[in-house]
């Protein structure tokens, strides 16, 4: 391959890179030719001079082959969803089993929490003996045995981009559009996928603050996805409130339980969650059209069929078999759990969603730095909805605190991300568009 350093000059003076120099540039990465140095000076000429899309599909190709690429050889086609990332959104949890009841198959992997954000894995580990690292092997295992099988990245998939991530996390280059889609759709595109749906959110709670920037990276990741082969659609969904009612790890896990069983179905988590699998059943060639896959995901949820696989695949990483009858007696719970009552009565105008999760993270349930612990028991819930009338008789939510102290930090932090006023606003839609 051409020298490191002359990949970097060409782009850096912002010419065309060809595929094989950007496949030979993430092979050197992989295998250690390539210096970290020099990785961190070609993620800064991306970061200024951007890829064409011929070049982001090429630099996704070759992150996507610096490990193993799985195949699947399932009797239902390999689907996924990724969510860029939100308060509340635990759509994973029960999206992975709906599809899964439904005919595909979803061997999802997914992070930890990131900043202000929980993460699937996260919430995951709060269960007692779920194994959310397992092998390959387990991993084929299990997607076929359950349906579905939610796990973390192993170093097997995609290492490049766990290279590249750490370079770009300490250089300033993490917000680059092109470096974000490749990272994303590599760990995708080795998982084997058969079709792929992304949920972008945008809004408070979300790193797209901004709609457009939103519009923008869905677009990217549809086009590079397409053009890498695997059928991608995206749907922009709104992150101006927690998505659930609930936002920390276990008591996540509880709201999920909550939906699968009908006990708690919150209308903008539904909506949210059943454009999902149905776009995936659609993409999966499950169903004809969205309308007839909403269809089934209900007959599903109604049946109990997703609830059977959410159980399965729970049992079969090691955790509880009983969670779903019995979810109080695994989860963790806080030792203080007490109302959050507002400083006036009115109705919730609006709701600084960011401040939610770096609330939860004051009180233990994300990280500050990566070698951090996470207590999976804390957390809020009942958390109120714009719309909702709150006073001294409906609380803001629920904190679910390590003690006192920490849940009056937490309380006072829920307050301030409440706007009220005097009249329910006009509430807008939960999905805001699909791109495709």
């Amino acid at each position: 391959m051409r020298l490191p350093q002359e990949i970097i000059r060409d782009k850096r003076d912002g010419k065309a890179l060809a595929p094989e120099e950007i496949a030979g540039f993430i092979a050197g990465l992989t295998e250690g030719a390539v210096t970290e140095g020099q990785a961190a000076a070609f993620a800064m000429a991306v970061f200024f001079r951007g890829l064409s899309l011929d070049e982001r599909v090429a630099l996704t190709q070759a992150m996507t082959r610096s490990g193993t690429v799985l195949n699947w050889d399932l009797p239902g086609p390999a689907l996924d969803k990724h969510s860029t990332g939100g308060i509340g959104d635990a759509v994973s949890l029960v999206l992975a089993p709906m599809v899964a009841a439904c005919g595909g198959y979803v061997p999802m992997i997914s992070g930890r929490g990131l900043g202000h954000t929980g993460g699937t894995l996260d919430k995951l580990e709060s269960i007692p003996g779920y194994d959310a690292t397992p092998g390959l092997d387990r991993f084929r295992a299990v997607t076929r045995e359950a349906g579905c099988a939610i796990i973390g990245q192993t170093a097997d998939l995609a290492p490049a981009d766990k290279r590249l991530y750490a370079i770009r996390d300490v250089t300033g280059t993490v917000e680059s559009l092109d470096l974000i889609t490749a990272s994303i759709l590599s760990k995708k595109l080795a998982a084997g996928l058969d079709g792929l749906v992304m949920d972008v959110k945008t809004g408070s709670g979300a790193f797209m603050e901004d709609r457009e920037a939103a519009r923008a990276l869905a677009r990217s990741i549809v086009a590079v996805a397409n053009g890498a082969g695997c059928p991608t659609v995206a749907l922009v969904t709104d992150m101006d409130a927690p998505l659930a009612s609930a936002a920390g790890n276990a008591v996540e896990v509880a709201y999920s339980i909550d939906y699968l069983t009908g006990a708690r179905r919150e209308p903008r988590f539904h909506a949210v969650t059943l454009a999902l699998c149905a776009q995936m059943l659609v993409t999966g060639g499950l169903a004809a059209d969205v309308a007839e896959a909403e269809g089934r995901l209900e007959a599903a949820l109604a049946s109990g069929r997703a609830t059977e696989h959410f159980a399965r695949m729970v049992a079969a990483l090691g955790g509880p078999p009983d969670l779903v009858e019995a979810p109080q007696r695994h989860l963790p719970r806080a030792p203080v759990i007490r109302p959050v009552l507002p400083e006036r009565a009115g109705f919730v105008a609006g709701v600084a969603t960011r401040a939610i999760g770096l609330a939860v993270i004051g009180l233990g349930g994300g990280r500050t730095r990566p070698q951090d612990g996470i207590d999976g028991s804390v957390g809020f819930s009942r958390l109120a909805r714009p719309g909702d009338a709150v006073g001294p008789e409906a609380p803001l939510g629920l904190v679910h605190a390590r003690d006192e102290a920490a849940a009056e930090r937490a309380a006072a932090a829920l307050r301030a991300a409440y706007r009220l006023g005097e009249a329910a606003p006009e509430i807008g839609p939960a999905v805001l568009e699909r791109i495709g």
